[in-house]
């Protein structure tokens, strides 16, 4: 059996893999590895416990609370709220643990299930593998007084909405933003957040129902972005995902800004106001290299991690970074949050604009994106991928020809038996001739049988 947490939590099938059943015994199980590690020396334990939209985060919800609480753990139910906002309220409210049930991005039957620790900083992995080792140990159970109190934060979403304003440079004053809420967690608060920050607001997918989160909208389905933007006029578009921890951007002629452009405008931002630490910042291997050259040129270093915003965080943290994301949009502010905040972005984005008159296209103009090609080659046996040579003479012959105009990047997956071959290169020709060259002779020298 695989290891039961992933790179953000347990996240399946929900009411098949992650079920009741499941939700309680986590929640019992890392009480008591907290309370082991001394979380809870010296005072009663709290907890805050959000979610997102879906419908199954209904009972997901209930189970995690009365796994904590009959753990005796005190509950500070906040409702539905972006994923972030957990994290910040979990630090806020001085809580020992958050937990979020949320999966993210993906289609409404999943879900998922993230835990936060004191001050909002994930788990790291260690934690994680006790709380799945102790799941199901017998345990005393504690009676009376001792068992948790659940008690609604009715002014939670209030609180994390005054401290994203408190963190702008500008007001957004001037600016019309369309919105898209994903149908999620953002719904009733971005809005709202985007039009105290001084922005004429235009949302759209905003109206949850449990069943609609990331249907055809949010920052993985732009279509209607897009749209709504030209039909307004507006000057930008905001797109989230179901639990708002990521931001993507459209200009104001339909553009895509996607996350590397986000990440070089606020760049350049923080290093002018100085602000951004030793003027770093932190990527992972998948980032651009167009984005590399307009950092180069700006001044800036860039330091790379592996795929996934956890080792992007990692990195910051172990470092003291305070900047660094992905290209899906999930960008980390560490100044501000210790998650992804796709709101904290959308606002940091807009500021750039208001404060500079600039249109969001002559900012993100900044990096001039090589064409990119990914190809996905399946059934291969990756235990042979490092000591291929054949592959291996490919790929330097390949980099030979793209003569430092381009790049390479060849690496298996970790979830299943599958090579990534992505190529950058000066034109989309060049890109895929190389990507497809790479790959026939990955399944050429590795195909499995």
């Amino acid at each position: 059996m695989g290891r039961l947490f992933g790179t953000d939590g347990v996240r399946g099938l929900a009411n098949r893999e992650v079920t009741a059943e499941l939700a309680l015994d986590l929640s019992v199980a890392a009480a008591h590895v907290l309370a082991d590690a001394g979380a809870f020396a010296g005072h009663r334990p709290s907890a805050v416990v959000g979610r997102d939209g879906r419908a199954s985060g209904e009972f997901l919800e209930a189970a995690v609370v009365a796994g904590l609480a009959s753990a005796g753990v005190d509950v500070h139910l906040v409702g539905v709220v972006p994923t972030p906002a957990v994290a910040y309220l979990t630090d806020a409210l001085h809580a020992d643990l958050g937990v979020m049930l949320s999966a993210s991005h993906n289609p409404m039957p999943d879900n998922g299930i993230k835990f936060f620790a004191r001050g909002g900083h994930k788990l790291d992995d260690d934690l994680e593998d006790e709380i799945e080792r102790r799941m199901g140990e017998d345990w005393e159970r504690p009676v009376g007084e001792s068992v948790g109190r659940v008690t609604p934060a009715a002014h939670a979403a209030q609180l994390y909405e005054h401290h994203l304003l408190a963190t702008l440079p500008h007001s957004l004053d001037g600016l019309t933003v369309v919105v898209d809420c994903a149908n999620g967690a953002a719904s009733s608060i971005a809005p709202e957040l985007y039009a105290s920050a001084g922005a004429t607001v235009i949302p759209i997918h905003a109206s949850p129902d449990g069943w609609n989160i990331n249907r055809d909208c949010g920052s993985t389905h732009m279509e209607s972005l897009i749209a709504a933007v030209r039909e307004h006029g507006a000057d930008a578009g905001i797109a989230h995902d179901g639990d708002a921890d990521r931001c993507l951007a459209v200009d104001a002629d339909g553009n895509v800004i996607d996350g590397d452009h986000i990440l070089a405008i606020l760049a350049q931002a923080m290093r002018e106001s100085g602000t951004l630490v030793r003027e770093t910042v932190v990527v992972t291997v998948m980032a651009n290299l167009g984005f590399k050259v307009a950092m180069q040129a700006a001044g800036i270093e860039v330091v790379e991690t592996a795929v996934g915003d956890r080792y992007v965080l990692e990195a910051m943290r172990s470092e003291g970074f305070v900047l660094g994301g992905e290209q899906s949009g999930h960008v980390v502010m560490t100044d501000h949050s210790t998650t992804g905040d796709g709101m904290l972005t959308g606002l940091h984005l807009l500021a750039r604009m208001a404060q500079t008159g600039r249109s969001l296209a002559d900012l993100a103009a900044a990096v001039t994106k090589y064409p990119q090609v990914l190809i996905n080659v399946r059934d291969v046996d990756l235990s042979r991928l490092a000591s291929a040579s054949g592959v291996a003479a490919v790929v330097a012959e390949a980099e030979d020809e793209l003569a430092g105009d381009g790049r390479i990047l060849l690496r298996p997956s970790g979830t299943e038996p599958v090579v990534r071959v992505m190529v950058e290169a000066s034109t989309p020709d060049q890109a895929s001739a190389v990507a497809e060259r790479i790959a026939d002779a990955v399944r050429a020298e590795l195909a499995l049988g």
